[in-house]
C-alpha cells in the first residue's frame, strides 16, 4: 500500500497496478474502466508517490501476477540484471532525471535495454512533460536490417499500404506504384488484406514478390494476415518476408489475438529457417496500441498506457525489424481527442525506444474522434523530431479498406525534406538509380517511359 499527502488529505493507493493508473496523464479508455485518478490532485499525488518507488520493486510487486500470466512471466524470467545494475538503485524520479541528463546518452542507454522492464519504463512516462518523451527518445537509435537498413540517424522510413476493398491485384498495384513514385516503402510495403483468405494472401505475397524482385527493390513485402496464416503459407513455400502479428500486454489479450507467446516462438523459429534477408535477418513485424486490452477485456486492472508498454516486452523478446503502434485506429473510447492520441503517441515510442525496439508510429484516427488531420499534422512533426523510425504512406491519407485516416506519401515528403531526413541507405540508392530522386533528395518528374508505370499499365 502507498500513500502521500496532499494540504493535509491523505491519498491512499492499494498497490503498485492501482499507483500507475491514478498517475497516468487522463485518457477516455481508463475512465471507461474506472482506473483513473478521481481529480487532477489525486494524479498529482499519485506522480510524487509513483517518483519515490525504487524501481527494483518492479521486479517484486507485479501488475499482473506471475503464475497467471505468461507475459509476466517473460518479462520477469528474461530479465537481465547485469543490464539492470547501474540503475538498480534508483528510484523512478532519478531514473527520469538521469534519462534527461546527458549522462543518458545513446551508448549507455543500449547498454541498459535488457535491464529496463516494460512496467519501469511505463512509469518513467507517467512523470514526464511531451518535450521530456522526445527528448529522451530522440537519444536512441535503434538499427534492424532485412534487405536494407532501418533507424539510421538522420533516416527516416516509411511503410507503403496500398490497401485495397477486396484485395484487388489491380488497385493494390495502382497504389503501390504510386507511393514508389513518392520515394515511399523503404521499412516495407505491407498490405492488410480485406479477408485471411490464404490463397488471396498468397496471390498478394506473389505479386509483392515479383515487384520486389523484377526491379530489385531493397526492401521487404508483407501481408499482415494472422500469424497461422503466415505459417501455412510458409510451408506452401510462398515469398513470405516478414511475419506479422497484432499482440497486447496480457496473456488474455493475445488469447483473443488467436496467439500464445509458444505460438510467436514457433513463428519465429519458421522465419529464421526462410532466410530471405540479404543485410540481415530481422523478420518480425508487430502491431499494438493502447486500449486493445481494455477493448478484449483483458486489461486485468491496469491502465492501458502500462499493458502497451507490456506489449513491448514480448516484441522485444524476438528481435523484430519493425514495431508500430496503430495509436489511434482503435477509436475515441480509449483515446478520445487529438491531445490524448498525440500524448499516448508520445509514451509508446518513448517506452518502446527505451526498451531497445524499432519504433514506427501509424499517426491515425478514426472518423468519429475528436480530431482532425491538423492534430495528425503535429503529431508528424513530434514523432519526426523526436527520432521516429518509420510512419505509413497511404493514398491520399484516407485508408479505403480500414477506414480510418493516417498519413500520405505526401507527408513522407514534407518531413525528410522539412528535417532534412533521408530514407534507408540502400533504398535511397535505388531511388537515385531509379530517377524518382535526385541526389538532394529532391522527386523528380516522372516520365511516361518510367518502368514502374510501364508495368502498371501491363
Amino acid at each position: 500500500m502507498y500513500h502521500y499527502s496532499i494540504k493535509n488529505h491523505r491519498y491512499t493507493f492499494i498497490d503498485l497496478k492501482t499507483l500507475l493508473a491514478k498517475a497516468s496523464p487522463f485518457r477516455s479508455g481508463d475512465a471507461m474502466a474506472g482506473l483513473n485518478a478521481s481529480s487532477y490532485e489525486e494524479r498529482v499525488a499519485a506522480q510524487f508517490c509513483l517518483a519515490d518507488i525504487p524501481l527494483k520493486n518492479f521486479l517484486s510487486e507485479t501488475v499482473i501476477p506471475y503464475e497467471t500470466d505468461e507475459v509476466t512471466r517473460l518479462i520477469i524470467d528474461t530479465h537481465d540484471k547485469v543490464a539492470f545494475a547501474p540503475i538498480s538503485s534508483f528510484t523512478v524520479g532519478m531514473f527520469r532525471d538521469w534519462l534527461l541528463s546527458d549522462a543518458a546518452d545513446n551508448a549507455t542507454l543500449h547498454l541498459l535495454f535488457k535491464g529496463i522492464t516494460p512496467e519501469m519504463a511505463a512509469a518513467v512516462s507517467k512523470l514526464m512533460r511531451n518535450q521530456d518523451l522526445i527528448l529522451v527518445a530522440k537519444k536512441v537509435e535503434v538499427i534492424t536490417r532485412f534487405r536494407n537498413t532501418l533507424g539510421l540517424k538522420g533516416r527516416f522510413s516509411s511503410r507503403l499500404q496500398p490497401n485495397h476493398p477486396t484485395d484487388d491485384l489491380k488497385g493494390i498495384a495502382a497504389s503501390l506504384i504510386d507511393g514508389l513514385l513518392y520515394a515511399s516503402g523503404d521499412a516495407v510495403i505491407g498490405i492488410n488484406p480485406a479477408t485471411d483468405n490464404p490463397a488471396t494472401t498468397n496471390a498478394i505475397l506473389q505479386m509483392l514478390d515479383q515487384v520486389i524482385s523484377g526491379f530489385d527493390i531493397p526492401t521487404q513485402s508483407c501481408v499482415l494476415c494472422h500469424l497461422t496464416t503466415s505459417l501455412s503459407l510458409i510451408n506452401q513455400n510462398a515469398p513470405v518476408d516478414l511475419i506479422f502479428q497484432s499482440i497486447g500486454g496480457t496473456e488474455l489479450t493475445n488469447k483473443s489475438f488467436g496467439v500464445s507467446l509458444a505460438l510467436l516462438q514457433e513463428a519465429y523459429e519458421a522465419g529464421l529457417s526462410l532466410k530471405r534477408g540479404t543485410v540481415g535477418n530481422n523478420f518480425m513485424y508487430f502491431e499494438t496500441g493502447q486500449g486493445s486490452s481494455l477493448s478484449a477485456n483483458a486489461h486485468g486492472g491496469v491502465d492501458q498506457q502500462t499493458c502497451e508498454a507490456r506489449a513491448y516486452g514480448i516484441a522485444r523478446h524476438f528481435n523484430p525489424l519493425l514495431v508500430n503502434s496503430v495509436v489511434g485506429f482503435i477509436g475515441p473510447e480509449y483515446l478520445f481527442d487529438g491531445k490524448q492520441i498525440t500524448r499516448a503517441a508520445l509514451e509508446d515510442h518513448f517506452c518502446a525506444k527505451l526498451l531497445g525496439l524499432p519504433m514506427g508510429m501509424d499517426i491515425c484516427y478514426t472518423n468519429h474522434a475528436e480530431t482532425d488531420q491538423d492534430d495528425m499534422d503535429n503529431l508528424l512533426l513530434l514523432m519526426g523530431i523526436a527520432g521516429c523510425n518509420f510512419i505509413m504512406g497511404v493514398p491520399g491519407a484516407d485508408d479505403i479498406m480500414l477506414n480510418y485516416q493516417s498519413t500520405s506519401f505526401h507527408d513522407i515528403v514534407y518531413l525528410r525534406k522539412i528535417l532534412d531526413l533521408k530514407p534507408a541507405p540502400e533504398f535511397e540508392a535505388w531511388l537515385i538509380g531509379q530517377q524518382i530522386i535526385d541526389s538532394s533528395g529532391n522527386l523528380l518528374p516522372v516520365q511516361n517511359s518510367h518502368p514502374l508505370l510501364k508495368y502498371h499499365r501491363s
